[in-house]
């Protein structure tokens, strides 16, 4: 049986709310590291290329204004000077916990021979390859493979479709795509009885084990504290609430993914960006002060990134496909500073920033600092960044 037939089959069985690949048993999803560890990576993916000059601007460069004559950011209405850089105003709130020193920026990160399709640039983050290899697992999805050897350690994406990052070989991994309207599927035996149809069979079983993995997601949510926290009600803070309530009620998921997309401002960046930003902003301090509060922030490592940023010069309303762009890293006992120079606008290449942080050094930094694995088993050779946590 192909296995794009079984994932097709499998979301037509569950009214499309699950995305199940690699299920063997409901049991061994939930099963966490045995070395005593208890951290959690949380990923938030901004799809279409994030402006991230128009994130953190770069105000005392006159370079920015003279490349940005209207899209740039007026300095009077930055806020949280940093490093001579300014948030922009829709981050309000990731300004006040970068001056409680939970946040750290990571600059100009991006890698060798960029490429400008999304799709691709993608692929290329979420494989840790290089921009001339192609890698059908993700480099989480290798990491899942060699440290569930003996005991799954799961991850759980909240998203409409699945994400290449944390597809695996052997290692299960989930995707829901909508929590409200996700119900608990009673299978009888009978309905496992073998058929004269096999790859029917084999679909009711891995449907089963799913079904049985949700009830393991349902004790997690009826062990979660109250919630407290006000969230937003738009998706990526529902994604985000979710998570929460999950990582207070115990569920073993060491690894979570989401993504918010419409950063792709080829025009009408100002009021595009502002909202986009916005959802973000609000999205994450309601998160950020739902862990702070039930004391886990130190154990939950957020992760924002995009898969490329935008041209310095804009064209027009808005800018086009670029290259490097900030990473940003939410508790985890980070250091709260800025890593890295600052964009040097007086040195392009056709016209775009040029890296000085290899993307899959931060990869191989949060494997390394808070699993204590050796990114290299998984083929990421680049150095572990010092300073961040």
């Amino acid at each position: 049986m192909e296995r794009r037939n079984f994932l097709k089959l499998c979301a037509t069985g569950t009214g499309s709310l699950l995305l199940l690949p690699n299920f063997l048993t409901a049991q061994n999803l939930f099963l966490g590291m045995d070395d005593g560890q208890d951290n959690i990576l949380v990923f938030v993916q901004l799809n279409g290329g994030n402006d991230g000059l128009n994130t953190f601007i770069p105000f005392e460069d006159p370079l920015y204004y003279q490349y940005r004559s209207q899209i740039g950011i007026p300095k009077k209405e930055l806020i949280n000077a940093i490093n001579d850089l300014g948030f922009h105003p829709a981050l309000k709130d990731l300004a006040k916990i970068s001056q409680e020193g939970n946040l750290s920026i990571i600059q100009n990160v991006g890698y060798p021979n960029p490429n400008r399709s999304h799709f691709r640039s993608q692929e290329i983050w979420q494989t840790a390859s290089n921009s001339n290899q192609y890698v059908d697992y993700g480099w989480l999805g290798r990491f899942l493979d060699i440290q569930c050897k003996d005991e799954n350690l799961p991850s759980l994406n909240i998203d409409n479709i699945d994400n290449l990052a944390i597809k695996s070989k052997e290692a299960n991994a989930l995707t829901i795509k909508d929590f409200d309207k996700l119900k608990m599927y009673d299978i009888s035996e009978a309905e496992l009885n073998e058929s004269s149809n096999p790859q029917l069979d084999f679909v009711r079983k891995l449907q089963y084990a799913s079904f049985e993995g949700m009830g393991e997601i349902n004790k997690a949510l009826s062990k979660s504290k109250t919630n407290n926290e006000s969230y937003a009600d738009d998706v990526l803070s529902k994604n985000l609430s979710w998570m929460a309530k999950l990582i207070k009620g115990g569920l073993n998921s060491k690894i979570y993914y989401t993504s918010l997309g419409g950063f792709d401002t080829h025009k009408n960046q100002l009021q595009q960006h502002h909202k986009q930003l916005s959802i973000l902003n609000d999205a994450l301090f309601s998160f950020y002060n739902d862990l702070k509060n039930n004391n886990i922030l130190n154990r939950v490592t957020i992760v924002v990134f995009s898969e490329f940023g935008r041209r310095v010069k804009e064209n027009g309303t808005g800018t086009d496909h670029g290259t490097a762009g900030p990473m940003i890293i939410i508790g985890g006992n980070n250091n709260g500073i800025v890593y890295g120079k600052n964009p040097d606008l007086s040195k392009l290449e056709q016209g775009d920033l040029i890296f000085n942080t290899d993307f899959r050094s931060v990869y191989a930094t949060l494997l390394k600092t808070k699993f204590s694995f050796d990114p290299t088993r998984i083929n990421i050779k680049n150095e572990v960044l010092s300073g961040i946590f």
